[in-house]
């Protein structure tokens, strides 16, 4: 039981439980401590709840938790190796099969404990009104998560934007989507956001995505080698693709130089931009200066038309 999660103190109480009943077994008979347990109980309306009962009904309880993790470990294993699933299909099945395990062993429980379903009705009733009001959005999370992994429009290894956060998608959970940024911080992204907010993501169905890097030149350098150099600074590193090949564009005749835009593909956005865009900068310098091609940089003229004359 604690090789599938089950907390200590119900280990130990199930453990000594069952040492106890083998022990009374083993030097003649279970009788006398069950009918003493039974014989300890109170009674509530028309029901009786004897103490035999309550343990009873924590020891099913315990070992139909138990029952439910191995059996998601063993479906788990078995779905993981499946090699006609995609990993967002084998998510989607773990979670379907998870969820109908659970529902198997409640059902079964409350077969062996023997409560009344009539009164289950009832009970059931209430939790469904308590449900719709206290766990909208738990439920909402739930379903939206359901609907994320079946429709396939966000999966594990995914590179999006949600509002401010940037990064990889680690794990759809019940609850949330887990989102691993560059800074190695993990967001939870509540599942019912990515149903309603807009998101970007950058490999849904093509992983190359474009940088977009700026660069500005002086007005007097030579603009055919300048753009020459940035292609080429652009092809010399590493994770720029060399199909679809670089562009550069002149984007404008700025304040302060004349403005460009080098354009560069990768195809593993989960590894970032910024780096991509440091890299080719980088290059990019030492190949201005070598070429004595000049940054610009903000600089005003003054004029002045008259100077007041000195007294004394």
């Amino acid at each position: 039981m604690r090789g599938v999660g089950i907390p200590r103190w119900a280990s130990w109480t199930v453990e000594a439980i069952v040492f106890v009943a083998l022990f009374s077994r083993a030097v003649g008979g279970l009788e006398p401590i069950t009918a003493t347990l039974d014989a300890i109980a109170v009674t509530i309306g028309s029901r009786r709840l004897s103490l035999l009962a309550l343990i009873s009904a924590l020891v099913t309880v315990v070992v139909l938790i138990a029952l439910v993790r191995v059996v998601n470990r063993v479906v788990a294993h078995a779905i993981d190796r499946t090699p006609a699933l995609d990993p967002t299909q084998k998510i989607l099945a773990q979670k379907i099969a998870g969820i109908a395990a659970v529902v198997v062993a409640f059902l079964f429980g409350i077969d062996l404990i023997g409560i009344d379903l009539t009164a289950f009705a009832v009970f059931s009733g209430a939790f469904g009104l308590a449900v719709g009001f206290g766990m909208q959005k738990t439920i909402g999370n739930l379903i939206a998560g359901i609907i994320l992994l079946m429709d396939r429009s966000i999966k594990p290894g995914d590179v999006i934007v949600v509002g401010e956060s940037f990064g990889w998608v680690n794990k759809i959970g019940v609850r949330a989507v887990s989102v691993v940024t560059r800074d190695g911080k993990e967001h939870l992204i509540p599942n019912e956001d990515l149903m309603t907010r807009e998101v970007e993501n950058w490999s849904y169905s093509d992983r190359n995505v474009r940088v977009r890097i700026p660069v500005s030149v002086a007005y007097d350098s030579d603009l055919k080698l300048a753009q020459d150099l940035m292609l080429k600074a652009a092809l010399a590193s590493p994770r720029v693709l060399a199909s679809p090949k670089p562009n550069v564009w002149l984007t404008a005749f700025g304040n302060d130089g004349v403005e460009h835009e080098i354009l560069a593909w990768i195809s593993d956005p989960e590894s970032g931009v910024g780096n991509v865009r440091s890299d080719v900068l980088n290059r990019l310098w030492w190949m201005f200066k070598d070429a004595g091609i000049a940054i610009p940089f903000a600089q005003q003229d003054v004029y002045i038309r008259s100077w007041p004359e000195q007294r004394g």
